[in-house]
């Protein structure tokens, strides 16, 4: 749906199941559209879609692409955004690290995303503006050199180039967004500057570049680097790297204690990265642990836990856990208020709860429909507040 300022707002539909297109489109008729009906109020209702290399494959083939531009017409709806960030399987076996395959040293990623730009050109309205969201580069893990980091910054250049050459044809503004994740090859607000800054090395005439290829600044992420919001987007968009969108989202966190610790094996799941980061009190976050099983058998040393663990698990947006368990819903509200104060900076917010599955029983608002629902209530509340809606 379109807010103030030529912002659109809509849900990430990485929340269902859809490997394939037929599975994607089942979820749109099945979920999208009752969520639709719920918040919508009678007015055009903007998609943020996720689609797989799979689905995007299907939905270029044969007639199908011209059947769900029907389909969106009919039902008041449109594309403004979509999630090429998992490449394969996101649902329902083990995710992890994985999500991060193939990374953009490869064609298999360069080949895919573009693909999914010709999508979103194609289903785009006149006038409104294309992002699409995608993964840091690589992972950390990967071993990624000198050698690696020339094949991102090719493959990205390559990238933008088909970026560039379909805004000249369809007359939309398409850009990409880089997004920050623990772990991931950036993942704080001054990895971001540095890894854009050494494009500009490589490229130092390549200006346009900015234009094409931005950030996708995921609160929840960015939180568990115990970053202050307004600092972080100061930072980014003051060194002229562009918001190519917002998504709104929270982490766990909470004070260490036995019991929390203990109640925390309840979000140990096998499907999911959960990255945490343990603070001491001090300007550096104390340890950082790739997923839950390695800092649980941390845990079990009480003399070191620190004085706050934050853990990459998204909790519904609206939500606070019951007990002493917390989220990082204040960076999110923080990240508003930077957005009220500069509602011009980005025109795309996707709420991205997609851990509804795998959610403890206790943190579930009613059906996912429900969840959703009263994630787009919160939100837009919250919007109304900073004139953002």
């Amino acid at each position: 749906m379109q807010a103030n300022h030529g912002i659109h707002l809509g849900y990430c539909t990485n929340i269902h199941r859809g490997e394939t297109w037929e599975e994607t489109f089942r979820g749109l008729q099945d979920y999208t559209l009752r969520v639709k009906e719920r918040v919508a109020d009678g007015k055009p209702y903007g998609i943020g879609l996720r689609l797989s290399e799979q689905a995007v494959r299907q939905l270029k083939a044969d007639s199908e692409l011209i059947q769900f531009k029907r389909w969106l017409d009919k039902n008041d709806c449109y594309v403004f955004t979509i999630n090429a960030f998992p490449y394969g399987a996101f649902h329902g076996q083990r995710v992890k690290e994985q999500v991060f395959r193939p990374d953009w040293t490869t064609t298999e990623r360069l080949d895919y995303t573009r693909s999914v730009f010709d999508v979103l050109a194609e289903l785009l309205p006149k006038g409104v503006p294309g992002s699409v969201s995608t993964l840091p580069g690589s992972h950390k893990e990967f071993g990624i050199g000198g050698g690696e980091l020339s094949s991102i910054f090719k493959n990205l250049t390559s990238c933008r180039e088909h970026i560039e050459r379909l805004t000249d044809k369809y007359g939309n503004d398409l850009h990409l967004g880089l997004e920050p994740e623990p772990l991931g090859l950036f993942e704080t607000s001054g990895e971001t500057l540095k890894f854009f800054g050494l494009y500009l090395d490589e490229h130092p005439k390549d200006r346009d570049f900015f234009h094409f290829v931005g950030l996708n600044y995921d609160t929840c992420h960015l939180a568990i680097e115990y970053e202050d919001p307004a600092v972080a987007l100061e930072r980014i968009t003051g060194s002229g790297i562009r918001l190519s969108k917002l998504h709104f989202s929270s982490a766990l966190k909470f004070k260490p204690s036995a019991e929390n610790l203990r109640r925390l094996r309840g979000f140990d799941e096998p499907v999911y990265f959960h990255q945490v980061v343990i603070w001491d009190g001090s300007e550096v976050p104390l340890r950082r642990f790739r997923d839950l099983p390695e800092a649980l058998e941390f845990a079990k040393n009480p003399g070191e836990w620190g004085s706050e663990w934050r853990v990459h698990f998204h909790i519904p947006i609206h939500a606070q856990p019951s007990g002493e368990f917390g989220t990082t819903q204040d960076h999110l509200l923080g990240a508003m208020d930077w957005f009220g104060r500069n509602p011009t900076k980005c025109q795309h917010i996707e709420m991205e709860t997609y851990t509804w599955e795998v959610l403890p029983e206790e943190m579930r608002t009613g059906d996912v429909v429900d969840q959703l629902a009263k994630e787009y209530e919160w939100c837009l509340a919250e919007m109304k507040v900073r004139g953002l809606a």
